[in-house]
């Protein structure tokens, strides 16, 4: 699958501007703590994607803006970054819109993943080295299924294959849940606890036999279509291998896609960690509930840019939000955010300013402990309020601005 465009991204230079040290440290949800990454030459990432049958409100672009720091911070740090995302490109939510609005559900995937494209480029979020959809994963995904089989770790319901949570010992370490709080979870979040014949409720689809009317593929279990969980699993290790270094999505994935994929991964490869840190991204909210489709209550980032918004003030409105922290949108985000963005394009339209070394220091390590955007951005708020005779700090704070936090001034 195609990814989207490459935003040209600045060069820091190393005179006049303090050498990146240091550390970039996150939230693991499977420790319940900030933890230093430790990287190698190469940092991994994966991010779970989409399920394109609406694309892209708010809560979409807020987490893969907080992973587009995470990238930032390591190649500002001197990594190497390998980043895959997937979508999944044929799933139940997919397949029922196609049904109610009687579009081919290809069709309908491939425009949403179209306009998704549109809406990363525009908010400069850097792109995956391989984004991956589901329906070209087929080959790789009945592999792991055939794994887990060798493992003795499926059953057999009418043609559906399950995989049995019991097979991993340490099911439930990426969430930190309960049994007692999975179960409502996992019936909310596309799981099937009532089935009858399952081993138990909390037991994950990994092949649904075809119904009629859906699409199917062949594999040695019959013609069906995959789970969503396993999806993630076999792409990640494909292009990443095991023990990664952030798995990352919104923090309703924490349970249980992320805890089942981590599952099936480890009990496929007979290895732990399938990631190292699992990195969450908090709720957007509107009107006093979660932005969801099934509610319907999104605000899309394309309609946004239709309406006039500068993309870069959706981003600083997304980036005045800690990336953990849930809260509700209003237009006063976007207000607020246009006015920082024109106080902050003329700051650096000026002929000098103050030096531009005590924001660049400040900001990598606001961004290097837990991607502490608000504080960065009040970093540069500061220095645009300020005056100063050096010539050479405008341009090297637009460059900051833009290499660090994504904002093209």
């Amino acid at each position: 699958m195609r990814s989207w465009s490459v935003p040209h991204v600045p060069s820091l230079p190393a005179a006049g501007l303090p050498a990146a040290g240091g550390a970039l440290r996150l939230h693991d949800t499977g420790t319940g703590s900030i933890r230093s990454t430790a990287p190698g030459e190469t940092a991994r990432m994966y991010v779970c994607g989409i399920t394109p049958y609406d694309a892209t409100h708010l809560g979409h672009a807020n987490t893969y803006l907080a992973f587009d720091l995470v990238n930032r911070v390591w190649r500002d740090l001197g990594h190497r970054v390998h980043y895959v995302q997937n979508a999944t490109d044929v799933d139940d939510p997919l397949l029922e819109r196609a049904r109610e609005t009687g579009e081919d559900w290809r069709e309908l995937a491939e425009r949403e993943i179209e306009l998704f494209r549109e809406d990363m480029t525009a908010l400069r979020i850097l792109p995956p080295d391989q984004y991956v959809g589901a329906v070209e994963s087929i080959a790789l995904i009945v592999e792991m299924v055939e794994k887990l089989r060798a493992k003795d770790a499926t059953y057999e319901i009418d043609g559906d294959i399950y995989f049995p949570v019991a097979a991993d010992p340490a099911f439930g370490a990426v969430s930190r849940l309960g049994r007692e709080e999975m179960a409502p979870l996992f019936a909310e979040r596309g799981g099937d606890p009532d089935r009858p014949g399952k081993k138990d409720p909390l037991d994950a689809l990994l092949w649904m036999a075809r119904r009629e009317g859906d699409p199917g593929w062949d594999s040695p279990f019959g013609v069906g279509r995959p789970g969503w969980h396993v999806e993630c699993s076999a792409i990640s290790i494909e292009h990443l291998g095991m023990a990664f270094d952030v798995e990352g999505g919104g923090s309703d994935l924490a349970f249980p896609h992320h805890e089942m994929s981590a599952s099936h991964a480890q009990v496929a490869t007979g290895e732990r960690p399938h990631a190292r840190a699992y990195v969450h991204a908090g709720m957007v909210g509107l009107d006093g509930e979660k932005m969801s489709k099934s509610r319907g209550n999104l605000v899309f980032v394309s309609k946004l840019r239709r309406s006039g918004a500068d993309p870069m003030a959706i981003r600083l409105a997304l980036l005045g939000h800690h990336y953990r922290s849930d809260w509700e949108w209003t237009e006063a985000d976007l207000d607020g955010a246009a006015t920082r963005l024109e106080r902050w394009r003329a700051a650096v339209a000026r002929p000098s300013g103050p030096a531009a070394a005590p924001v660049a220091e400040e900001i990598r390590r606001r961004l290097a402990d837990d991607l502490d955007a608000p504080a960065a951005l009040a970093a540069v708020d500061r220095w645009a309020a300020g005056d100063g005779a050096d010539t050479a700090a405008p341009a090297q704070v637009r460059d900051l601005a833009d290499a660090l936090l994504g904002v093209a001034l």
